[in-house]
Formats: structure tokens, sequence, C-alpha cells
């Protein structure tokens, strides 16, 4: 659990709200969160709020907050997470679900894909003029990447002018820690202007929980025919390439794989690119 989310707790789930103005929103929150002891400096936004169809006069309200709390003695860690908030009826809550499927609510919102990242370092195939923009956060290790993301791939793929294909490195850490090592290994190959490294990284052969870095290093090299070293998985450039990946994926409220858009839009579905006009 990160510290923001301890954070979170401090708070209640649900309590009364009057009225639901952005100005009382963040000062709910403000209140709540910046009680807690451990925080130093908080400061809070509002980056969206989205009507929902159901239940009407709902609103889910996406929340920027950045600050600084306290980490241990004479320590302190940076806070920047985005969050969603569901507000309607005079009450506030962290989410909703729906009480036939189980769903949780918060799982289908999300903020439109931001444009300035459909940028060339992303771009996988396709032509940037394409009719769809299909926007690809997966880790290479999930167990339903490994079928779902080389089949979306290959026939995306055979369509250039129909989709413009934008894939961003999205390691789940806590459940497949060796994939952070393979994504790694992945941005130094494509830095060294390697083609199909992507569509290689899911025929990878290593343990998800694997934690010797030289091993899995070996089974990335034998399968993508390259010579990576460990000392090049530490280049600042990989590193921020890393970073930054993380960082759009945070900012669209990605938190499983494989998340995908479509045309800016998160794509609950993960099937809307089947439906779309072949161009040939």
């Amino acid at each position: 659990m990160s510290l923001m989310s301890k954070l979170l707790v401090t708070i209640l789930s649900l309590s009364s709200l009057a009225c639901a103005s952005d100005e009382q929103v963040i000062k709910f929150l403000q209140n709540g969160i910046g009680s807690n002891p451990n925080i130093i400096t908080l400061d809070i936004k509002i980056v969206t709020r989205i009507p929902l169809d159901t239940p009407t006069g709902w609103e889910a309200y996406i929340v920027q907050m950045d600050g600084k709390a306290k980490a241990g003695t004479n320590k302190t860690q940076k806070i920047s997470q985005r969050s969603i908030y569901f507000v309607g009826d005079g009450v506030i809550t962290t989410d909703l679900y729906n009480l036939k499927t189980g769903d949780k609510l918060s799982n289908s919102i999300s903020p439109k894909f931001n444009e300035k990242y459909y940028d060339d370092a992303h771009l996988l195939f396709g032509n940037i003029n394409a009719a769809h923009k299909v926007v690809i956060f997966s880790d290479p290790l999930c167990p339903f990447c490994r079928t779902f993301v080389p089949t979306i791939l290959s026939y995306m793929k055979k369509y250039p002018k129909t989709f413009a294909v934008y894939y961003y490195h999205f390691p789940l850490a806590s459940l497949h820690p060796a994939a952070v090592t393979l994504v790694e290994a992945a941005i130094v190959a494509e830095g060294q202007g390697r083609k199909g490294i992507v569509e290689g990284l899911y025929k990878v052969k290593v343990d998800g929980r694997e934690a010797n870095k030289q091993k899995i290093l070996d089974a990335f090299n034998m399968t993508q025919n390259t010579n990576i070293k460990l000392s090049d998985l530490r280049n600042k450039n990989v590193k921020k390439h890393f970073a930054d990946d993380m960082n759009v994926a945070q900012e669209h409220l990605v938190n499983g794989t494989p998340t995908v858009f479509f045309d800016g839009v998160k794509d609950t579905t993960k099937q809307k690119y089947k439906n779309a006009k072949i161009i040939k």
C-alpha cells in the first residue's frame, strides 16, 4: 500500500457533504487528509468532474494531490497521486458498486487520454493520421496480457491507415517484480533502434516472481537476440523513460493491465477496435 493510500484511510469513506461545489470538496478532503499528523504540506486540485449516468445526480471527481509527508525519523516523502471520489445526494465516497454485478464504478472512470502523449517515442506502429488512435498500457508478465496484447497488436498492425497504436510500459511490480527488469531491458533495446521488442516481450519465458536480474536479463536476451547488460539498465535515460511511462499511467488512473484507450476514451471492454471500419 502506498503512503498516500495509508493516509486516505484516515478520512471516512462516506461522510456527509452539504453541497458539491469544488471548493467544498477540496475543503472536505483537505480537512480529512490534511489533519493526519504525518502530512507536512498538501495541495489538492480538482482535475475534472464527470457526471454519472447512474446513479443520477452523482459526479465522479478526479482529484490531484501533491505535497510532502513524514516517512520515518527525519525523512520525508513526496506525495503525488490522482484519486477518484464520487459525490452526490449530500455524500462523498471513495467508490460505488453495482449491486447486480458487483463491479466498482471507479474501474470505468478515467480522464480522456492527454493528446500530448501521442508521441513518436510511444508510437508502436500505424500512421499518426490513422482513423483511430489506440493506447495500450501493459505488463508483459500479466497472464491475460500474454494472450490479449499479441492478439490485438497482430490484428491492428495489418491496418496502419485504421490504427495508430501507442504503447506504454506498466509493469505491476507488486505482482510480477521480474517485469520491471524486462521493461528496463526493452527500453534499452528500443533506444538502440531494435524493432519488434514490444511484441517479443510477450514471448520471454521467466517466472514473474523471479528476483535474479541476471537470470531475467538472460531470458530477455535469448528471446530478443540482444546483448543487454545489467549496467545498461542503470542508464539515466532508461530510468527516466520508465518513470515517465509510470507517471502517464498515474495521470490517467491506470491501475491494472491491460488498460486500453480507444480514441482518447478508456475502453473497459477492450473490444472497440473490432468495430472499427477498416481502411485499406
